[in-house]
């Protein structure tokens, strides 16, 4: 969905069904919630007490003199002082450990779907969005709690109070000092909506900014190669233009309303004073009740201020929770029933009749149909776009093929669980990805399972362990981000002594030597022997040398499969595999 569109969908202030759904997040902490609401009721009945207790010490112990009372009173409302403090800091603690503690399992969940999420949604995804969702709008929903839906429960509980107190006191005086508040709520309302568009701007910008850093920062290689800084900067200017636009228009709305609220607030006291002046007089009114009335205009006019701040806040948090709800709800999962988890497998593949598309019926694969026995080594060759690495997507479950049928052991793949599948069929890509880690670590991915000494005797079969013992701290090496410590071929190595470490009943070997130079490409060659040795493997390669020693060579070109044989009974056909043989090595 396109962020046009989600801001036509996005956000009412109070959406019910979503604020529900973020609730649920706190029953594992009812009773911290229950007493954080305790405490915000307690502070809204707690805080017309002390304007009342002024105006009692100002009638009976300063107008007619009692000293004794007068310091028992000032002990007493200083009291309250500090009762109200250790109140609002609880309220303001706990309901901020209640927002961190929720939006920590949210973002949990979060990461959990991500992680399960097919290849063909990270394919129409900004990786930048996908940030924004699972940090920043997760962060926002925090202040549903913070600031947000219980602050606006205590605000709506303490202006009730304070408007029945003042109307017990004295009703005339609680009706000249409201008199302005049908604006205060005409402006507020105007406020509110104007405010909800303005955020749901400055949630699409942010998005919009952190997608296109996190982009250009990963692609600054092909940025200065291709010496486009200046485009790429006036690209990223206009971006972070409309951000500051965005966060603009919210602060021109907090500078006109504020002031409003101010103004009405002092119109409110003029007019007490100008009535409640001649009722003291008259006798009518004590001063006390003045003084007290005063102090209950601004407990009116503060909290009417805050609930404008407050419904921004949760309105803020609606729009967040929706986004991140939105990813939630997104089924692009890898599927499977889950039904066949047999301790292993044997590793025998078929392809029958197998069709698949990216998009819609523009075939990459058409029809494709050959089949793997247990411990063979085959080799799939072909020109870029033939659909070589298609073929290992759809093996390994990260695309679901559109007809025919994939199956491992006389089993549709479709039937194995997932994650069961992907943990029995190793893949050593030709970019290899490391994280910022040590060698060990990024060859274990944290396993507390695998030995050390295991990870040592893997990498000397693949012809690793020389020159990981040349660097700096051997294998707890930091290779830094994406493995940039590192060149490709040292990278590629890591990649094999991490096939080799997890021992996978399939290996996939996808053109695992066509970035390295020719010694490495030796060493890789003698890796490859070592680790396919007894196991099914595929092997996907542009340079024939990798695989003429292949059980079975699958030639592929536009999705389909030209030809099929061994390295010399491809070569007395003299059809497509030999061309390409030709081109290479003679």
């Amino acid at each position: 969905m396109s962020d046009k569109k989600l801001k036509s969908v996005s956000g009412n202030a109070f959406d019910l069904g979503l604020l529900i759904r973020v609730l649920r997040y706190v029953k594992p902490y009812r009773a911290m919630f229950t007493f954080t609401t305790f405490m915000v009721i307690f502070s809204a009945l707690l805080a017309p007490l002390r304007p009342y207790l002024i105006q009692y010490t100002l009638d009976e112990t300063i107008i007619i003199p009692k000293p004794g009372l007068l310091k028992t009173m000032i002990l007493l409302i200083v009291g309250i002082l500090i009762l109200e403090g250790i109140v609002q800091f609880l309220q303001t603690y706990l309901a901020n450990w209640l927002g961190q503690s929720v939006i920590r399992d949210l973002r949990v969940d979060v990461y959990r779907k991500i992680t399960h999420f097919r290849l063909k949604y990270f394919d129409q995804t900004p990786i930048g969005t996908l940030v924004t969702r699972a940090v920043s709008d997760i962060e926002t929903i925090a202040d549903i709690f913070s600031d947000g839906v219980l602050i606006i429960i205590g605000e709506i509980l303490k202006l009730s109070v304070v408007l029945i107190v003042m109307f017990i006191l004295d009703w005339r005086l609680t009706l000249i000092c409201i008199i302005p508040i049908p604006v205060l709520l005409w402006a507020t309302n105007i406020f509110k909506n104007y405010i909800k568009v303005a955020f749901q701007d400055v949630r699409t910008e942010v998005s919009k900014l952190n997608a296109f850093v996190q982009e250009h920062i990963t692609g600054m290689f092909i940025v200065q190669i291709f010496n486009r800084e200046k485009q790429e900067m006036d690209k990223f200017k206009a971006i972070n233009a409309r951000h500051r636009d965005a966060h603009l228009r919210t602060v021109l709305a907090n500078s006109i309303f504020f002031p409003v609220v101010e103004i009405l607030s002092a119109a409110s006291i003029a007019l007490l004073i100008w009535w409640g002046s001649r009722e003291v007089l008259d006798g009518v009114v004590q001063y006390g009740d003045l003084v007290a009335f005063i102090l209950y205009i601004y407990m009116i006019f503060r909290p009417i201020r805050q609930l404008a701040d407050r419904f921004n806040t949760l309105q803020m948090g609606m729009v967040a929770s929706e986004r991140v709800f939105k990813v939630m709800d997104t089924e692009a999962q890898i599927t499977g029933s889950g039904k066949n988890l047999k301790p292993s497998i044997d590793g025998t593949i078929s392809f029958k009749n197998v069709w698949f598309a990216y998009n819609d019926e523009d075939w990459v694969l058409k029809d494709v149909s050959f089949d793997v026995n247990k411990g063979q080594r085959i080799a799939i060759v072909g020109a870029t776009g033939a659909g070589k690495t298609s073929i290992i997507n759809l093996l390994s479950r990260f695309y679901e093929y559109n007809k025919g049928a994939i199956e491992i052991d006389g089993t549709d793949i479709r039937d194995f669980d997932a994650a069961y599948l992907t943990r029995r069929v190793g893949i050593v890509l030709q970019d290899v990805f490391l994280f910022s880690d040590s060698i060990y670590n990024n060859i274990t991915l944290n396993n507390p399972n695998i030995d050390r000494n295991l990870v040592i005797e893997a990498s000397k079969k693949v012809g690793a362990h020389k020159f990981i013992e040349r660097l700096p701290g051997g294998y707890d090496f930091d290779v830094k981000e994406r493995g940039g410590m590192l060149s490709v071929g040292q990278r590629q190595l890591l990649s094999f002594i991490r096939a080799y470490i997890y021992n996978p009943s399939i290996l996939v070997l996808d053109e695992a030597t066509s970035s390295v130079d020719t010694e490495t490409e030796l060493l890789i060659q003698g890796a490859i022997d070592q680790i396919t040795e007894g196991r099914t493997s595929i092997i996907i390669a542009h340079r024939l040398a990798t695989v003429q020693h292949a059980d079975v060579i699958i030639v592929m070109d536009k999705g389909q499969i030209l030809e099929a044989g061994s390295h010399q009974e491809l070569l007395k056909k003299d059809g497509a595999y030999r061309k390409l043989y030709e081109l290479q090595f003679v």
